[in-house]
């Protein structure tokens, strides 16, 4: 029985919530004139709908569905003789069967960004195209066409593509993606599994969302959250506004299931208009390059350095020639602020670099021995190939991690309590330090024969020596041992 009236009770609260709703929108209505009476709520409601209409209208059109090949070859097995008894020593066995090639199908979205004389141009995902040996494009209005990349970029998960045509194609409307707030109407526009111009709305649950791909690698992008629906195939499709706008390009969703669960990320579409300009001129997206290695610290070694409750990125090596070094930048500085963008962490000084075209001039914020300066650099052009050995070493200065040897660190490295205070935590391949012979657990006693006390110790003495030669003093295993770097 108490069960029975709870539910009448809850019953009763839905009823006068409801009636408060549609009271409201009749006082709302009369006041601004839009609808009269007791219509009020299906005006709102027909008002709205009325809307979402209009954008799938605008938006539909200029979303294309991308369908991709990419050829595998198999390797080729044995027959059954030779596989038990091996090969016939008389020369009688049949010929070994060829290895064979398949088709390897997949299905994205794309957004056609631009067209130029006969080129018509469509915005994707990386993941998309990546490795596709054939790329074929079917518009709304069911013409097809063959495509060609014009340019990827893993970093950004963004492609380019293109088709070649004189005939009319509806080109999407970009707008500007930071104008951008929690809780406002946005829609995903795309081919989820593989269901043609699929149509879905929501809100978007989050803005400046930041993913990376391992620990190791950074994403040159942050993502808009949505929990419009999101499935595999909706990737490189549009995430539109209210206007009809592209905000974002769908990207890839978190689940557990495989399927939409209300988590979905775009990429916003500001962080995409660069790049599509330069795979237009390039065929790549062109980063900026600083030339060093950072990271972050612990706030034992924030402490060590003089910089407690202070937010930045360490700079832990430098590229020897490098934007940094010919700018003065150094080991053991502590960025705070490039331009006017603020640095929280590595990640943020990695990707703000990464988004700033070279030859640009840039100011600096930084902690060098405790005390506050600025530097101005002037970058240049991020080059894997040129910047990192085949081998994977990198020309870099030091190239050595120290960190504060806290109780934790001497008991898992099985360290001497009573020997100094830093301790190498990792060599970097390739450098000066490798090829001196320091190794991970070298306990720093003292560089240039001045004893180190704290990592702010060492990166004073390591830098007043005018980053050339310095000698250091370490502690390994039960010795001690006296050993030299020089910058080359």
């Amino acid at each position: 029985m108490n069960r029975i009236r709870t539910k009448k009770a809850k019953a009763a609260v839905v009823i006068v919530f409801l009636l408060a709703v549609f009271s409201t929108g009749s006082v709302f209505a009369q006041r601004t004139g839009t609808v009269s009476g007791s219509g009020a709520s299906a005006g709102i409601a027909e008002s709205y709908q009325m809307t979402f209409r209009q954008v799938a209208k605008d938006t539909l059109p200029v979303v294309v569905e991308v369908n991709t090949v990419n050829i595998v070859q198999t390797q080729a097995l044995p027959d059954a003789f030779e596989f038990f008894f091996g090969r016939n020593p008389n020369g009688d066995n049949p010929p070994k069967p060829e290895p064979k090639e398949y088709k390897q199908q997949g299905l994205g979205s794309g957004v056609i960004v631009k067209h130029s004389g006969n080129d018509v141009f469509i915005l994707t995902n990386h993941h998309v195209v990546n490795g596709a040996d054939e790329i074929n494009v079917k518009l709304y209005d069911g013409r097809e066409f063959k495509a060609e990349l014009v340019g990827s970029d893993p970093r950004r998960d963004l492609a380019l593509i293109k088709v070649k045509t004189s005939e009319d194609v509806p080109v999407a409307v970009l707008g500007d993606s930071d104008d951008l707030y929690v809780g406002d109407w946005v829609f995903a526009v795309g081919n989820p599994l593989g269901f043609e111009a699929t149509f879905t709305g929501g809100i978007v649950s989050a803005v400046g969302r930041q993913t990376d791909i391992s620990p190791n690698t950074v994403s040159f992008t942050d993502y808009i959250q949505t929990d419009a629906a999101i499935n595999p195939g909706n990737s490189g499709g549009a995430l539109v506004n209210l206007r009809g706008e592209v905000i974002g390009i769908n990207s890839w969703i978190a689940t557990q299931s495989g399927g939409s669960n209300g988590l979905g990320f775009a990429i916003p579409i500001n962080n995409a208009k660069k790049a599509i300009s330069d795979f237009i001129e390039s065929g790549s997206v062109v980063y900026g390059w600083l030339g060093v290695n950072v990271r972050d610290i612990s706030d034992e070694s924030k402490k060590s350095l003089g910089l407690e409750g202070v937010k930045g990125a360490f700079i832990n090596d430098v590229f020897i020639n490098s934007p940094a070094d010919k700018g003065g930048l150094l080991s053991g500085d502590f960025v705070t602020k490039v331009g006017n963008d603020a640095v929280s962490n590595r990640n943020d000084l990695v990707k703000i670099i990464g988004n700033l075209p070279p030859d640009k001039w840039t100011n600096f914020e930084l902690y060098r021995n405790g005390s506050k300066m600025n530097l101005n650099l002037k970058l240049g052009r991020r080059d894997d190939d040129k910047n990192i050995g085949q081998d994977g070493s990198i020309n870099v200065w030091p190239g050595i991690t120290v960190v504060e040897a806290t109780d934790d660190i001497r008991q898992s490295l099985n360290l001497d309590t009573s020997k100094g205070n830093v301790v190498v935590a990792n060599v970097t391949k390739g450098s000066p330090a490798e090829a001196a012979g320091l190794r991970p657990g070298d306990i720093v006693l003292r560089v240039d024969n001045k004893k180190i006390k704290s990592m702010n110790d060492f990166y004073t003495i390591l830098n007043a020596a005018n980053n050339q030669e310095v000698m250091l003093r370490i502690y390994r295993g039960d010795r001690e041992a006296i050993v030299g770097i020089v910058k080359e």
